[in-house]
């Protein structure tokens, strides 16, 4: 393994690939539910929302292109957060409840990394491609366990600002507060991962040069 020539992608070339999959699939069905709350209320807010990501897969499933776990996972959670949302029309239940969702998933990102299968590398694998030689290499496997277990927390942190929002303030507070928050905690863990990656990828390169 250590004698294996290692071709390694270049970060501008791992955020061309990432960049327009986060924007689909992360920024703009906040967008998309943010604009129909304001314009329609939240009924229409939670059908744009769901028409949207079920509209992705739906594109991807007629090209025969491969639906990202991280879409799987985002139609089922938002069937359900509407499900509830129509059912109760409260705010606070509508963005409670998928808080606790996130919860069960730090839960499972913590638990990847106790099974050896860290959760951060197959949703890495979505995004951008990497050589199964760099894949295999023990310098990434620790990098990967060590990010998971960082964003396992992140998603812990977030989550539990979010439900305590929910719980004291008006919906206009929350939605800004729970927004700032949750940019600065996810803000601060994605800057570090990318120095973290781009550290790991520079000590391969010359492990291997």
């Amino acid at each position: 393994m250590d004698h294996l020539p290692v071709t390694l992608p270049r970060l501008t070339s791992l955020a061309r690939q990432a960049v327009p999959r986060l924007l689909e699939g992360v920024v703009a069905p906040l967008a998309v539910f943010y604009a129909a709350l304001a314009l329609l209320g939240l009924t229409g807010a939670l059908v744009a929302a769901v028409a949207w990501v079920y509209l992705g897969v739906a594109w991807r499933l007629v090209r025969g292109i491969r639906v990202p776990a991280t879409m799987i996972l985002a139609a089922i959670a938002i069937t359900a957060r509407a499900a509830v949302g129509f059912w109760t029309g409260s705010w606070v239940v509508y963005f409670i409840q998928p808080e606790l969702g996130t919860i069960c998933i730090s839960m499972a990102f913590l638990a990847s990394v106790r099974l050896n299968r860290p959760l951060v590398q197959k949703l890495t694998l979505d995004y951008i491609h990497l050589p199964s030689a760099v894949l295999k290499h023990e310098r990434m496997r620790r990098f990967f366990a060590r990010i998971t277990l960082l964003w396992g927390f992140v998603l812990l942190a977030n989550s539990t600002v979010s439900i305590w929002l929910a719980l004291h303030e008006s919906l206009g507070t929350f939605m800004l507060l729970r927004t700032s928050a949750v940019a600065a905690i996810s803000g601060a863990a994605i800057a570090f991962s990318i120095f973290a990656f781009k550290r790991v990828l520079r000590r391969l390169h010359v492990a291997h040069a």
